[in-house]
């Protein structure tokens, strides 16, 4: 963006970087804090923020592509790959199988739970495991699931497909679902911090939301491209988004976001914000472009501050770790950065 040229990167000065050889599939801190990078030639690369410059191990997790990658329920990642497995990989690089859940199916969605909860999708089917890897149940749809998310209390779990999304009760003993109608292909998929709301990102670049209490339809369109990450700021006040040449940010407060302008942040270079991730405590963004730019921009005051400078691909995954002292991207190029952004004495 144009408010970081010559500007000084904080990957330079606060963190390290690795290329892996691989494009970065997905990313997460794992509860421990321990980083996981999931990759398309299959493998698990693991890190510590702890020792940044250390050796990043690398685990042969799948045979073939990572497909989707997440912190798992109490430690660890959850990964599922074109292989069909549903993998845990330990922070000290033992990988055991959770489910082979068809040998010419891909695992494309995971999610997990710090109750212990798992899921993961291939094709139609949302199969829910417990921490001990024992399937409690599956739920299936009406067609392949485009996205998963449990909600912030684990009692809930929502699948995207085409012409809506399905809300379940994770222990209810009759599985039928909330349906949440709306025509069209829908994708990614969030639910509020407080449980209030539903939104997906849609086929044609747009995105779709519901409001629980009253099934009140939330449409919120004009990207240019499709939106790709969802991200809500920690007390569910704004929703952050990819998909446009700026940071779209839409306000979820006041009765929500129909009727008002979002709110735009680091745009004006025409290139597409590709990765958005909110930090978990206060209302700032890391956002990840198309050309490998990482930043950082408050939602308040739109200040950016530059992450990491282009050039080494789009960036393809992006997190912060539980308190928000750590920040790590990967490219669709294979390259992968660390920041420590905890205050030093």
């Amino acid at each position: 963006m144009s408010e970081t040229a010559g500007a000084d990167f904080l990957l330079e000065a606060r963190g390290t970087s690795r290329e892996l050889g691989a494009w970065v599939v997905g990313l997460a801190f794992g509860r421990d804090g321990s980083l996981g990078l999931g990759l398309g030639d299959g493998t698990v690369r693991l890190a510590s923020p702890r020792e940044p410059e250390a050796e990043w191990a690398t685990v042969a997790a799948h045979d073939g592509a990572v497909l989707s990658l997440t912190a798992d329920a109490k430690a660890g990642f959850l990964s599922g790959g074109d292989d069909g497995r549903l993998v845990q990989t330990a922070p000290d690089g033992t990988v055991t199988e959770v489910a082979q859940l068809g040998a010419m199916k891909w695992v494309e969605h995971v999610a997990a739970h710090e109750s212990g909860l798992r899921a993961a999708s291939v094709g139609k089917q949302l199969h829910l495991f417990d921490a001990k890897g024992a399937k409690l149940k599956t739920l299936t749809h009406p067609s392949s699931v485009g996205g998963i998310a449990f909600d912030a209390k684990g009692k809930r779990v929502a699948a995207s497909h085409y012409n809506g999304a399905s809300l379940w009760f994770v222990a209810s003993k009759e599985d039928k679902p909330r349906l949440l109608e709306w025509k069209g292909s829908h994708a990614a998929i969030a639910i509020s911090p407080d449980g209030t709301h539903v939104v997906t990102a849609m086929q044609e670049n747009a995105l779709h939301g519901w409001r629980l209490a009253d099934g009140q339809h939330m449409r919120m369109s004009g990207y240019p491209s499709k939106t790709h990450f969802l991200s809500f700021t920690a007390r569910g006040k704004w929703l952050a988004t990819s998909g446009a040449d700026a940071v779209v940010v839409w306000p979820f407060f006041g009765g929500g976001p129909m009727g008002k302008a979002p709110t735009e942040l680091a745009g004006g270079d025409g290139v597409l914000c590709s990765a958005v991730a909110c930090h978990p405590q206060h209302e700032i963004v890391a956002a990840g472009f198309a050309d490998g730019l990482v930043l950082l921009a408050e939602i308040a005051s739109g200040k950016v501050v530059p992450v990491a400078a282009p050039g080494h691909g789009g960036i393809s995954a992006l997190a912060w770790n539980a308190t928000g002292t750590h920040l790590a991207f990967g490219t669709e190029q294979g390259f992968a950065g660390l920041v420590d952004l905890s205050k030093r004495g």
